[in-house]
């Protein structure tokens, strides 16, 4: 049985399965010891981490540096990969990319939109395989919800049966309507990860930096569970202010030579002045 074998049994049995993005070992180390089921390593990073205006500015090498971060930090969970803009347009550049992402320690890859012939390959040469449906950051310049009528909805479902019967293991389902997000987990085999799809998926998955509240903006689909973004700046402020008055560091936070050492060091002064 394969690692992604156990979720699929958390869905048979109806078990929620947890996500949350890492971009760095000391977050994914975090992670791990509060219990998420699994670490996405999103191309999220670009514009959460590495200051890029888009998505799409991801880079493989990007991807695989943050990838092997959070592999360092959590050794032993299941850490799924983003295959950044432009890495995966045929199931041949999707292997190589997939090989990249592997080496640097993903368990499993993801990419975003329709390409059961992708998936099909990928999954023929090993790899565990994430879909992506609905919002799809890299493609998409405007991000707003999908599937809103009938007819999105149809093509949005019958791209989902298709990449499961190719033999995904995974789907995100990002800003769709609860209803098809539900018909849709219903109706396929592999375990769908939602955001911003209403309860009915197999598990969810939020971007860290929103839901620790490192970011300012409000999204409909998360809540804030806390916030760092506060508190950090709360801290850096108290250190400036210490260092500029003088209260830091204190006798406390250095040492002292031994009284031998520092006779001699200034001894050795005087003769080289």
């Amino acid at each position: 049985m394969s690692k992604a074998d156990l979720f699929l049994d958390k869905k048979r049995r109806g078990e929620k399965i947890v996500v949350v993005t890492a971009y760095d070992a000391p977050t994914a180390r975090i992670e791990a010891e509060a219990g998420v089921d699994m670490i996405l390593v999103g191309d999220s990073v670009g514009v959460n981490i590495l200051g890029y205006a888009h998505e799409r500015e991801v880079t493989l090498s990007d991807m695989a540096h943050h990838i092997a971060a959070v592999r360092r930090g959590a050794p032993d969970i299941y850490v799924m990969g983003d295959l950044p803009y432009a890495t995966y347009d045929t199931p041949q550049m999707a292997l190589a990319s997939a090989r990249t992402l592997r080496e640097a320690g993903a368990d499993c890859v993801k990419f975003e939109g329709a390409q059961p012939d992708v998936v099909a390959a990928l999954t023929a040469a090993g790899f565990d395989v994430c879909g992506h449906l609905g919002l799809e950051s890299q493609h998409q310049d405007i991000k707003r919800r999908q599937g809103k009528t009938a007819a999105a909805a149809a093509k949005l479902y019958d791209d989902a049966l298709a990449a499961d019967a190719a033999g995904q293991k995974f789907l995100v389902l990002e800003l769709v309507p609860q209803e098809l997000a539900g018909r849709i987990t219903r109706a396929i085999t592999s375990a769908t990860i939602g955001i911003g799809a209403g309860p009915e998926t197999d598990g969810q998955v939020l971007v860290v930096n929103d839901l620790a509240g490192v970011t300012t903006r409000d999204f409909k689909h998360n809540r804030r569970y806390g916030q760092i973004g506060a508190a950090l700046r709360d801290a850096l402020s108290a250190y400036a202010g210490e260092v500029r008055s003088g209260a830091f560091p204190g006798p406390e936070h250095g040492f002292h030579m031994a009284d031998e050492e520092r006779a001699a060091f200034e001894a050795w002064l005087v003769n080289h002045g």
